[in-house]
């Protein structure tokens, strides 16, 4: 993708008006986003010997004024915008000191508020074909002939957006301490109704003659979609918010919330046609992609592009730093962030991620560094309190790392990270409930972390409760479906249940997703066989040990062989002519989740801070050596060479045991039961 200059002058343009709307309407963290995008386009190479004399200057003094500072294009508009200009100033300042009530207070009275509020509810009360109190649509007005003030789009945007923020504000003071005895989440936004209302009547004004709604300027659109977000009214909230987008398309917080709403990657694909045709979308499409932990090569491809137009845009710069993390290659994200870090050493937001990596990574020195490093900017940012309390985890500090995640929690209770690694952090010091909470909380932020859906499979796991713990890892397994760790997990939990059929198809899926995984860090498509390819020893092992259970002893031992092949690189050539046959991998790539899954659902990585190294078994080309896995199927391989009376592989296996330092005992009793049946038969054992 590449744009000529006049694009690239558009562009800048709707940049530069979306960074001073955003800011007028107190939209500070999408006009942050806006104006880091705006500087990190290309500049135009100046043309040498290129200036201006003093009389071509005095000719075009308005030539170099910026589209951005032009006045409403909607006469009626601008007039109103003018009119009220002395109260919008007023009402801005009250915002920017947090006073949210009295801001609101400038354009709509108490009385005022009330009175459409009660009238929109007794509207909303009268039964259809009831004529009793229903007020028109065109004319909403109170019971005292109270309407709705006649106010510029972007005053009323402000005040019923203070009003909003001041209900929020007023939530959060009535919580609880963090996960104290009385913190049960449920707080509300008592103001959302109010908002709400007053934003239903505003729309009835427009509404035309055939129940359609006459387009706006799309910020009041945003604010009733995010209202109805928090209602839980979310095919609405989606229809409002697109709508918004159509009609000003460079809010991101706009784009944030249709995030929000997205669960799964067939949603992301359903709606975008419905999305406006710009450069915005696009870079939506990416972000979304991403919070669904897709790591595709058309992604890194979409990626390229936008960083050809935005080379040091640190949100793009952010999304190709988590690109490469969800694709499990943590070198080449932790290179990412740190090249990140030394363009904007003062930015703080996504950090809590690159902790996670340095964490995974046991990189303490840099995670020291980078704790350090916030605490000095802000360390009463959520972000900060998070890095901290990965560190003081890394340190084994448990009670300290979760202080840290509640301080977070307390600056913003919405902190995705510290409700899901305080979870991590009650599971290291065995409060189980406490564990549980967390979790349950961070499903409720986000209910597409699949971090906090394996965890709570982890904490009913150790009480026990297999049921529950299936259901969870199912809802993480199907977020991430090619993450072996949550496929081990289904299928450990299947076979603590005794439903080994389950559990082998649960634990074959495990294998094709470690090798997706393998071929993954290039983005390639991670179509490729099972076979020959590294494979975790673990996994192949309790397959083997389910075939056996099941009394299949001919594939239990085939997975054995392959086991023990791991150990030089051998991946699967142990099973060669054994029973795996070539189109195994193809039936375990078609394989539907358990029944009860969820499509849309993975789990990197287990228990800790974003764990991303999977089942934990690929040792490289080289193999993974003699491992406790490899020697059990050793041992289980020479007790069924036994079983059929074949000696001289059982001897040969025994005394490779005795070698592995594993199974010494055990092998040398097998050596000398060997010996004994030869000797019984006449034989003598070979040199």
């Amino acid at each position: 993708m590449s744009l000529n200059d006049r694009e690239t002058s558009q562009l800048r343009s709707a940049l530069q008006e979306a960074v001073v709307k955003c800011s007028e309407r107190c939209l500070y963290q999408s006009s942050k986003w806006a104006a880091e995008l705006l500087n990190s386009i290309r500049e135009p190479e100046p043309e040498p010997d290129m200036s201006l004399d003093d009389t071509e200057l005095s000719d075009a003094p308005n030539s170099f004024t910026s589209p951005a500072f032009a006045p409403n294009p909607d006469p009626e508009e601008a007039l109103l915008e003018a009119k009220e200009v002395n109260k919008y100033l007023l009402a801005k300042s009250f915002f920017d000191c947090r006073e949210y009530d009295r801001c609101a207070a400038v354009f709509l009275s108490d009385s005022t508020v009330a009175g459409i509020t009660t009238l929109r509810e007794a509207v909303k009360s009268t039964p259809k074909g009831k004529g009793k109190g229903k007020a028109t649509a065109g004319n909403p007005t109170t019971n005292d002939g109270q309407a709705l003030p006649k106010l510029s789009q972007r005053s009323l945007f402000l005040a019923l957006y203070a009003t909003f923020l001041s209900g929020e504000k007023r939530r959060d003071e009535d919580a609880e301490m963090v996960m104290g005895p009385q913190d049960l989440g449920t707080c509300v936004n008592k103001q959302l109704l109010t908002v709400s209302r007053l934003l239903e009547a505003w729309f009835d004004e427009r509404k035309t003659e055939d129940g359609e709604y006459a387009d706006g300027q799309g910020w009041l659109e945003y604010l009733y979609g995010m209202v109805l977000v928090k209602e839980k009214n979310e095919e609405l909230a989606l229809y409002w918010l697109i709508r918004s987008v159509h009609l000003f398309p460079m809010n991101w917080g706009c784009w944030l919330e249709i995030t929000s709403l997205i669960s799964r990657l067939e949603d992301l694909n359903r709606i975008m046609p419905r999305l406006p045709q710009n450069i915005v979308p696009f870079m939506f499409h990416i972000h979304t992609s991403l919070e669904l932990y897709q790591h595709d090569a058309n992604l890194a491809n979409s990626l390229d592009q936008l960083l050809n137009i935005f080379p040091n845009s640190s949100f793009l710069l952010t999304c190709d730093a988590l690109l490469s993390y969800h694709a499990k290659d943590l070198v080449a994200a932790e290179q990412r962030f740190s090249h990140l870090l030394s363009l904007h050493p003062h930015r703080l937001d996504s950090l809590d991620h690159y902790s996670n990596i340095l964490y995974v990574m046991n990189l303490r020195p840099k995670l020291a560094f980078l704790a350090h490093l916030c605490s000095s900017v802000d360390k009463f940012r959520p972000e900060s309190c998070v890095v901290i309390g990965n560190y003081y985890s890394l340190l084994s500090l448990h009670e300290k790392a979760v202080q840290y995640f509640r301080r977070a929690l307390t600056l913003d209770r919405s902190c995705l990270s510290a409700w899901t690694l305080m979870g991590h952090e009650y599971v290291e010091l065995k409060n189980t409930h406490a564990a549980i909470e967390s979790y349950r909380r961070a499903v409720d932020v986000n209910r597409r972390d699949y971090r906090a859906w394996y965890g709570l499979g982890q904490t009913y796991e150790v009480l026990e409760m297999h049921a529950y713990a299936l259901w969870y890892y199912k809802k993480a397994a199907g977020l991430r479906p090619w993450d072996g760790k949550m496929w081990m997990a289904v299928g450990s939990c299947l076979q603590r249940m005794s439903r080994n059929q389950d559990g082998i198809k649960a634990l074959k899926r495990a294998l094709l997703a470690e090798s997706y995984y393998d071929a993954g860090s290039s983005f390639d498509s991670g179509s490729g066989s099972v076979r020959g390819a590294n494979m975790d020893p673990e996994i192949l092992l309790q397959i083997a040990t389910m075939y056996d259970s099941l009394g299949e002893e001919e594939d239990a031992k085939t997975y054995m062989e392959m086991c023990v092949a791991q150990e030089d690189g051998g991946g699967g050539a142990a099973g060669e002519g054994q029973g795996v046959a070539p189109g195994e991998s193809i039936a375990i790539h078609d394989d539907s989740p358990p029944p009860g899954s969820d499509e849309d659902a993975g789990g990197d990585g287990g228990g800790r801070a974003g764990t991303a190294t999977g089942g934990g078994g690929s040792g490289g080309e080289g193999g993974t050596g003699v491992t406790a896995a490899t020697s059990k199927a050793r041992m289980w391989l020479a007790r069924y060479a036994m079983r059929v009376e074949d000696y001289v592989t059982a001897h040969r296996l025994a005394n490779e045991l005795c070698q592995d330092g594993v199974e010494v005992e055990e092998a040398k009793a097998l050596i000398r039961e060997v010996r004994s049946r030869l000797d019984a038969a006449e034989m003598s054992p070979p040199s």
